[in-house]
């Protein structure tokens, strides 16, 4: 077996750590310099990254990647592409007209004229950087109250500054998608972009429907809470970002379906921003390896949840429709893991033994690792003690620069979608 189902010319994820071979990314740009201090709150920001640095950091960890022998997918280009067709073009103008800060018919009209009058590149700016009021043109007799009243927020379309974690709209799991329901409406927009370039990128056939999870299907769930585990078993936080309705739902649907996962491990985290999805504080560095945040261990439960059928036929774990879910408190998180990956698990805690260093490199995002093999983890080179703590495990670290990255609070594996991933 190859170890990567469908081929090199497919689409599936089947291990948090078998070989990367292709990714989605978003290289940080004019979108970025919309950040200004009054917005930043609403724009989910605590500080403002110098676009320059942060653009030379992000492509060389695109560089890392690359040197790993993964192939990079750039949203910016996947959207240009599928934009060229005039009528995925209207249907993106209709979303965000529908969806922005334009409070008249008339000028919804008017912008959504502007928009669909764009060429394709122009159009995925707008969707990513958002659009001004005053780059709409307008004479001073035909502003209206809307474009004098900036309400603190200049914008009518919202830029989307965080789009450059690619983990959180969306994740794959085995041949299908979870498509994220987001937490904040700051971050809304970001799932439809997915879902346009799932729907019309002729990369993404192969997915067609098979959705796991969408907007539509209630409680919030984030792509940074989802860890494929193995091709049977799959990791998702409870955290403030993801509830625990969605995750039943993900479950059921993973266990209906033909996803061939039959079991989900459920790690309840506490609900702060701090720890705003598992990967801040959890991630999978080997087969049987796994970094923790040594500050939430003892506030983790970790439940197993399994297909338990309602009805008289069939065999529990066939996955077969009519299953309910059956689930478990697990003793611990080591015991939970170990249990459905059929094999003993270490658990390394970041920051070595050095309960402040831990603290602090948890801040920069020193426990959010991303594999690009068994064994071989990317991580920011600021990190000092928990890099060397990896290494000291048998963990080989490939350090890339993150002083810029790591102000919009994430880190390799927040910035990455892995769409082909083996074993």
């Amino acid at each position: 077996m190859s170890g990567i189902m469908g081929g090199e010319d497919g689409l599936g994820v089947f291990s948090e750590v078998g070989p990367l071979k292709k990714v989605l990314l978003h290289r940080p740009g004019k979108e970025m310099e919309t950040l200004t201090p009054e917005v930043l709150e609403n724009l989910l920001f605590e500080d403002i990254p110098w676009l320059k640095k942060l653009q030379i950091e992000h492509d060389g960890f695109a560089d890392a990647l690359r040197g790993a022998g993964c192939r990079v997918f750039y949203y910016t280009d996947l959207l240009k592409e599928v934009l060229e067709d005039s009528g995925v073009a209207t249907v993106a103008a209709d979303h965000l007209v529908s969806t922005g800060r334009i409070p008249q018919s008339r000028l919804k009209e008017e912008i959504r004229e502007l928009l669909v009058s764009m060429n394709a590149g122009n159009l995925a700016d707008v969707m990513i950087c958002g659009l001004r009021k005053d780059a709409v043109p307008h004479s001073d007799d035909e502003k209206r109250l809307s474009w004098w009243i900036q309400e603190d927020f200049p914008f009518y379309i919202n830029p989307l500054p965080n789009l450059y974690f690619t983990r959180d709209p969306g994740a794959m799991i085995g041949h299908g998608l979870a498509l994220s329901a987001m937490q904040t409406g700051a971050r809304n927009r970001e799932t439809f972009l997915l879902d346009l370039i799932r729907r019309f990128h002729p990369m993404f056939a192969s997915i067609g429907n098979k959705l796991w999870y969408s907007p539509d299907m209630g409680d919030s769930l984030e792509g940074g809470d989802v860890m494929v585990l193995s091709d049977t078993a799959v990791a998702v936080g409870a955290s403030v970002r993801s509830g625990s309705d969605a995750i039943e739902t993900l479950a059921r649907r993973l266990f209906e379906g033909d996803s061939g996962i039959r079991e989900v491990l459920v790690i309840r985290i506490p609900a702060a921003r701090a720890y705003m999805h598992l990967d801040t504080v959890f991630t999978m560095v080997d087969r049987d390896s796994f970094t923790l945040f040594p500050g939430v261990a003892d506030d983790i439960r970790v439940f197993r949840l399994t297909p338990s059928l309602s009805s008289g036929s069939g065999k529990a774990g066939d996955g077969v429709k009519g299953s309910s879910i059956r689930i478990r408190e697990a003793e611990s998180l080591e015991k939970g893991l170990a249990g459905v990956l059929g094999r003993p698990v270490r658990i390394l805690k970041s920051g070595g033994k050095d309960r402040g260093a831990a603290a602090r490199e948890q801040w920069n995002d020193s426990a959010n690792t991303l594999a690009v093999k068994p064994g071989t983890v990317i991580t920011y080179n600021r990190n000092t003690a928990s890099n060397e703590a990896l290494e000291k495990a048998g963990i080989d670290v490939l350090e890339i620069e993150g002083s810029e990255l790591v102000r919009g609070r994430g880190g390799p594996r927040c910035m990455s979608m892995p769409i082909l991933r083996g074993y």
